[in-house]
């Protein structure tokens, strides 16, 4: 028996379709317009964080060591006691104490002390800093302006992103600061958030796809895992550092396992960060998984099961092989999160100034984006061309991960 399928009229057919075109084109109008939005605001920030990453600025010598003479006696010449005075008064307070601790000054010899004095204050400092738009386009009101504030200052251009900026510790002096340490920090909290999150987040996946049963335990399960995606980060802060950071301080810190570290810490390490951060980027894990394990055809399975695969060889040799690609995109969705968090690292206790470099997971630890946070809540404009040039850095480390990322992606994509 043959089903007649049922067309609609010609009439009813041409009276919808003016309608349905219309409201095509409101739609299409609708995502056109959502995308120039985004892609102008992408543009902008770029070229916002460009504008502050370079730019001219005045230097200038607070007087010429070389040739200072106190009552006519040579800088060279003087005794200990008045070029420590002369340290002290054009040094900043914390400056001077981070030397002392370095080398306590009553250990130091005059001519250690005149060395010191010609390298701390001896440099020129940065007086005045103007943005990339103003000097490209308001050359002549910045030269102007120079001159009329700071004559015996130097006018350059500068780009605060350089590899000295990148190679360089900390430092209180706007001229010396670097990202060195930040850098590796960052690069240690992700290193252990995706060696704990990646394995845990696809077997979860794994067994809620393929093992799990409908039954009430595993639905509670699944919209908890659901509910968590959506968690505050900074609540993940607090479960770190209630879980890591105090209940397993001796774990976290080092101390249990004679661990070589800054035990001082007291849990405040780059592990307790990673972990923090793994069980922050657990929840979209599992789900970008459970979604790529579960648009893998069932045919492939049923295939496998005929020729006599167990249900764990047909996971690893079919279901998992044809999944990666979907599961890497979730990862470096995940990873990317991450890397640009902030508020549960500053609850866990990243150190906002540090001048050590990581030497391991028990380590006090800053990261880039807390570094950058810091540098934006200061008044001075020189910390703000600063935190651009951080910015640019952090760019450029999340988008070569996800490159590495990507590239594994389409290998796999190949392969299967």
């Amino acid at each position: 028996m043959e089903t007649q399928i049922r067309e609609p009229s010609h009439e009813s057919f041409r009276a919808n379709l003016p309608r349905r075109h219309v409201v095509s084109k409101i739609w299409r109008a609708v995502f056109r317009v959502s995308t120039v939005v985004g892609i102008v605001a992408l543009i902008l920030l770029i070229l916002n964080i460009c504008n502050r990453s370079f730019g001219y600025v005045a230097v200038e010598s607070p007087f010429n060591l070389e040739s200072q003479s106190l009552q006519g006696v040579p800088l060279e010449e003087l005794p200990k006691e008045e070029l420590l005075a002369l340290l002290e008064e054009n040094v900043s307070r914390g400056t001077f104490r981070r030397l002392d601790r370095e080398k306590p000054f009553e250990q130091r010899s005059q001519e250690e002390v005149y060395v010191l004095l010609i390298a701390e204050v001896g440099e020129p400092k940065i007086v005045k800093t103007w943005t990339l738009y103003e000097s490209l386009f308001q050359r002549a009101r910045v030269f102007a302006q120079a001159q009329e504030e700071f004559p015996d200052a130097e006018l350059r251009f500068r780009s605060w992103i350089n590899w000295d900026f990148i190679t360089s510790q900390l430092s209180s002096e706007v001229e010396k600061a670097g990202i060195r340490t930040a850098i590796l920090g960052s690069l240690w909290t992700i290193a252990i958030t995706i060696l704990v999150a990646f394995p845990l987040g696809v077997g979860a996946a794994v067994y809620l796809e393929e093992y799990a049963g409908d039954n009430p335990i595993n639905r509670l399960i699944q919209t908890n895992i659901n509910n968590l995606a959506g968690v505050p980060s900074i609540i993940y802060g607090m479960l770190g550092l209630a879980i890591f950071v105090r209940s397993l301080a001796a774990i976290t810190s080092g101390a249990a396992f004679g661990a070589n570290g800054d035990t001082a810490a007291n849990g405040r390490t780059i592990l307790s960060a990673g972990l923090t951060l793994a069980l922050l980027v657990l929840p979209l894990l599992i789900i970008n998984a459970q979604e790529s394990i579960r648009a893998v055809p069932n045919s492939l399975r049923q295939a496998s099961y005929a020729l006599g695969a167990t249900k764990l060889q047909t996971v690893l040799a079919h279901v998992l092989p044809n999944a990666i690609p979907g599961i890497l995109t979730g990862t470096i969705l995940s990873i990317s999160r991450a890397f640009g968090e902030t508020a549960p690292l500053v609850v866990v206790g990243a150190a906002t100034y540090i001048t050590l470099d990581p030497s391991g997971p028990f380590s006090r630890f800053t990261t880039l984006p807390i570094q950058i946070y810091q540098w934006t809540s200061r008044p001075q404009d020189e910390y703000r061309h600063l935190a651009g040039a951080a910015i640019l850095v952090l760019l450029i480390l999340l988008l070569s991960l996800n490159a590495f990322a990507i590239i594994l992606r389409n290998r796999y994509s190949r392969r299967f």
